[in-house]
């Protein structure tokens, strides 16, 4: 999405709503201005899709608002395309190391993994704060009895719209949610992690549109 950033742009926005259609020299006279100059100003305008443009009718307004343009290009977007790479620890990983890995990747959460990537549970720094409060010797500790099962866990997957895994993320009141394709198992269906999904990469996707760069 294509951020308005000109006075400029957001008047000929105007104009258009409130007398479109109109001609990019009807738009030029209104602004004391030559058609030529306005030439980048209509083609940002359109791209953003808040006008559109029909040869010999003019500009018109899409009446779409800067919400609904919002919603739309998100809904684009897939979230493999915006994933980071998943921090994980094997079920037969100690408390402590699951603690010292997450720590060392600056990470609030690590998945825990079965042999070939396949999901078992997740690990969140509150779950780490419980088992030091209660002075558990971590070092001793399974993680698989710390951990949240899989029965419990949100998943997202690399096809499902950034805007989807967003809401799972609020409505969830997690940090992240593990991005898994399915894969089938001898007598059952099972995720293998192949991301991570965070809040940390919804807020640099709208930093990104809010740029252009999406």
């Amino acid at each position: 999405m294509i951020a308005l950033t000109t006075l400029r742009q957001k008047k000929i926005a105007e104009i258009v709503r409130t007398s479109g259609p109109i001609t990019g020299k009807q738009i030029a006279a209104r602004l004391f201005v030559t058609r030529e100059a306005l030439r980048s100003d209509l083609a940002i305008l359109v791209m953003s899709g808040l006008i559109e443009a029909r040869p010999k009718v003019g500009y018109y307004y899409t009446g779409k608002n800067v919400r609904t343009l919002l919603t739309e290009q998100i809904s684009k977007i897939k979230v493999r395309d915006i994933q980071s790479v998943p921090v994980v620890v094997t079920t037969n990983t100690s408390a402590y190391d699951t603690i010292v890995t997450m720590f060392l990747n600056n990470v609030g959460t690590v998945f825990v993994v079965e042999s070939g990537s396949i999901l078992a549970g997740i690990v969140s720094r509150k779950d780490a704060l419980k088992v030091a409060i209660g002075g558990n010797d971590m070092k001793e500790m399974p993680i698989k009895v710390l951990m949240t099962p899989l029965p419990k866990i949100i998943v997202t997957t690399p096809e499902e719209s950034a805007f989807k895994a967003a809401k799972k993320l609020i409505e969830s009141e997690v940090d992240s949610l593990p991005v898994v394709g399915v894969v089938s198992v001898p007598g059952n269906t099972a995720y293998e992690v192949v991301g991570r999904l965070t809040k940390t990469n919804i807020t640099r996707l709208f930093v990104e549109m809010g740029e252009g760069k999406q």
